[in-house]
Parts: structure tokens; sequence; C-alpha cells
């Protein structure tokens, strides 16, 4: 009985045990040494960190741990606000040398000629219902088309097609000073802070820029982004990183391609490759093009725009390579991998309390808890990837909440008795008579609700 019950029980011991395993694969405590987390006093950063971390998987709040497991957290609810609102603590650091280390374990299992992305897309970091938020500001909501209050989270994660890693995110707020609600209090700028809130304030395309910069030495060859950022400007400097750029582009009859040292729309460059007749299934065409940084750069960038049949639509997608030899449906291949940045934006926002789990008004802790969202997708990437099975990431986030899950009362009774059992009848003097009697004396001395229960499970 003992035995059974043993191998269904699942104990928070068990998640903190996968969670340590996590941190200690990353390097946590010397990541946070290298990137300014110190404290001259008091409890380590590294464990107020894993508290926080934690929190999602046992399905309680700050406020509920600290007063239910006052002694087992061992810190305040002051030591976690100030740990948060830091203004000195590198948290894109952090976070980036985290990524660099799960993809270096990832990497090393997987084959070299498998295909490496880094893909980048924006997603709305909702703060509707806030007012004193710093540099909170009203920003389009592409889905429900109109202005909301909150940030847009400028994402870029690193993908080999099976395992998805954030690896930087910039919050970013309004450049116009009337969109802005709150407006930012000064810093020193010297400090990460100022660093942090002047990024904040800037151009959606300079700040991808920085972040790809940032993280340029990781193994991928390609960029992947949507029509949002599917620029000549924007790929021109994509490029000039060092990477490969694979995108959906607008049909706009603004942005014009070079062909036949003519500058012409895509509609135009359409109709051409749709006459070529090179019809692969729903891919009506290709053509290769040549693409500038802007009207007076004269260095030319060659391109492949690939045409594809729109779903129900009579419309056609154009999906732009600067990889000019690789196949049509190679492109096509590797863009679909951008999806992975779409599952991550989910995940975050229905099941790791992105944007709810705190209600802070800093933009530091703002940008700290975003970091602790995405160290908790990297924590299920790696579980997903170790499990070896067709689990999704929200299967595995529902399978490790179980796992903190207490047993309920009847399970826990069962347990004691089975446990009390099996001590007893280890004494040679207690026969399996002796200890029934022993067991309904002990029942009756027991108030009557207590002693139904114990009935119940024996």
């Amino acid at each position: 009985m003992n035995s059974i019950i043993a191998e269904n029980l699942r104990t928070e011991q068990t998640v903190k045990l996968r969670i340590d395993a996590f941190f200690l694969m990353i390097g946590a405590s010397k990541l946070l040494k290298a990137s300014n987390f110190y404290k001259e006093s008091g409890i380590p950063c590294l464990n107020v960190l894993k508290t926080i971390f934690t929190l999602i998987f046992t399905e309680r709040n700050l406020y509920r741990t600290l007063t239910t497991n006052p002694g087992t957290v061992g810190f305040s609810k002051n030591t976690a606000y100030r740990f948060l609102n830091s203004q000195t603590y590198n948290w894109s650091k952090f976070l980036r040398m985290a990524a660099e280390n799960i993809i270096k374990y990832i990497s090393a299992a997987t084959n070299e000629d498998r295909t490496k992305v880094l893909i980048v897309d924006d997603s709305l970091y909702d703060r509707n219902r806030s007012k004193k938020v710093e540099l909170l500001a009203r920003v389009y909501d592409h889905s429900i088309h109109k202005f909301v209050k909150g940030f847009k989270m400028l994402t870029v994660g690193w993908s080999d097609g099976y395992s998805f890693i954030p690896a930087a995110f910039s919050l970013l707020s309004s450049q116009k000073d009337t969109n802005v609600i709150c407006q930012s209090a000064a810093k020193d700028k010297r400090t990460i802070a100022y660093k942090r809130r002047l990024q904040a304030k800037s151009k959606s395309t300079d700040v991808l820029i920085e972040l790809l910069s940032s993280i340029k030495h990781l193994p991928a060859k390609n960029v992947l982004f949507d029509s949002w950022f599917g620029l000549p400007k924007t790929i021109c400097k994509v490029c000039g990183l060092g990477f490969n750029v694979i995108c959906m582009v607008k049909n706009s009859s603004k942005i014009h391609y070079c062909y036949n040292n003519e500058w012409v729309p895509v509609s135009k460059l359409h109709k051409i490759a749709v006459k070529q007749g090179k019809n692969k299934g729903n891919i009506t065409g290709s053509i290769q093009v040549s693409i500038r940084e802007s009207k007076t750069s004269e260095s030319l960038i060659p391109a492949k725009l690939v045409f594809v049949e729109a779903r129900d639509s009579k419309e056609f997608l154009t999906i732009l390579s600067t990889d000019v030899k690789i196949s049509d449906e190679e492109i096509l291949r590797i863009y679909g991998m951008r999806w992975n940045i779409e599952v991550f934006f989910k995940m975050c926002k229905s099941h790791l309390a992105l944007a709810k789990e705190f209600q802070g008004r800093s933009y530091d802790m703002l940008i700290s808890h975003t970091t602790i969202v995405f160290l908790r997708y990297m924590m299920l990437s790696v579980e997903h990837r170790n499990s070896n099975d067709l689990r999704t990431i929200g299967g595995l986030f529902y399978n490790i909440c179980d796992e903190v899950k207490d047993i309920n009362l009847n399970e826990a009774l069962v347990l004691i008795l089975s446990i009390l059992k099996e001590t007893l009848l280890q004494q040679s003097a207690i026969s399996e008579e002796l200890f029934k009697d022993i067991l309904n004396a002990f029942f009756s001395s027991l108030p009557t609700f207590w002693s139904k229960k114990f009935k119940l499970c024996a």
C-alpha cells in the first residue's frame, strides 16, 4: 500500500529539485555575480530569485508564500520588492548569458548542420488598468485595432525548430511624449537603469539592431521576422551584422526592388514571376532582385522573393530571403519556424503570469519580472527537450504544477495508517489481531468526526 502511494505521490520537493538542477545547469550563481547582482548583507540574491521563480509552479502568490511558509522562505516582502526594483542589477545581461548556456547545452546534442535561427517579434505588454506605471504609454494593439495602455515587448529568441529560447527583449514605451502617460523619474546617466529607460523611448528598429548586436555571437545564420520589420532599410542593417534575413514583406507600392536595373514594386514582380511558370504547389513563383538601405546608398544586397498563395484569398504573400542559394521550399520551411515565438508569447501570457503576477510601478520591476518569466519558459523548454515526448509546453507546465499540489485528506490518512501498520508489524510481539485491537482502541478514543474519517481509510 505504501509503495503504491509513494509512486503516485507528488510533492513540492520534486519541483524544487528540478528548479535547482536548472539553476545549476545555467550556472545562475556565477551569472548573477557577473551581472552585478550584489548585496552587502542579508539573504543572497540567488535565494530570492529562486523563491520568486518557483511561485507560479506552486500556484501561490508572494504574499501567500510569505504568510504560510515564513520560516522556509527566510525573507520579508520588502526584501523581495527591493530585489525586483533594484536599479543596478543588469537583468538583460543575466538573461543573455543564461540563454547562451542553455543553447550550448542544446547544441551539444544536435547536428551542426541543423538550421538555427533568431526570431524577432513584438507583443503587447498590457497594463490597461494602470495609471502611474513608469513610462506607461498608449500603444497600438493590432489584434483589436485600438490604442491601449501598456508597452511593446520587443523580443529576440533563438530556435533550432524544436526548442525556443528567449535571449533578449525590451519593453518599449512611446517616442512621443504626448503618448506617455507617466514620465520617467530622473536617473543617474551612469547606471543601467538610465540606459534601460533611454532604450524604452527609442525607435523599435534601432532597438532591434541593438538587441541583435548583443547576441550576434549565438549559433544562428538567419534572422526571421514578419512584415512589420520587413523594410529594406532594416533588412540591410541586419545583414550588416553578418546574418541572412528571411521575412515577409508588404505588398506596398511605396517599396521598390531592383530588377533588370529598374526599381519596381512587389505587385509587378509578382506578375513577372507568375509568367515565368515556376509553380510548385502553393508557390506561384520566385524572382531574384536587389535591395538597398536608402535611395542614396550605392551598395546593393541580392535577395530572392518567393510568392505564395494566401489561404481563402485571391491575394498573395511574399517571403524575402537574402540567402539566394537555398531553394524556395527551404525558404518557406525556415520561415515557418517563426511560429515558435507566437507560441512563446501565448505561453507567457496565459500560463506564466506575464504582466499579472506583480503590479509594480517601477520600470525596473517590469524588466526584472519579465526576465524571470522568460527564465521559467527556458526551464520548460529544457524539460520539454529532455522528456523526448510529444507533450506541448503548456501541458508540461500543468504537469509540473500538478507535482506540487498537496495530497487530499483521505490520501494522507491512508498513508499514515499504512506506515503505522508496517511499523508495528515489524515488531515480533505484535500480530495482525493485536494490531487491529490497538487500532480500534485508538479510533474509539478520537472525536467522532476523526474516528469516522480514520475508519473509512482503514
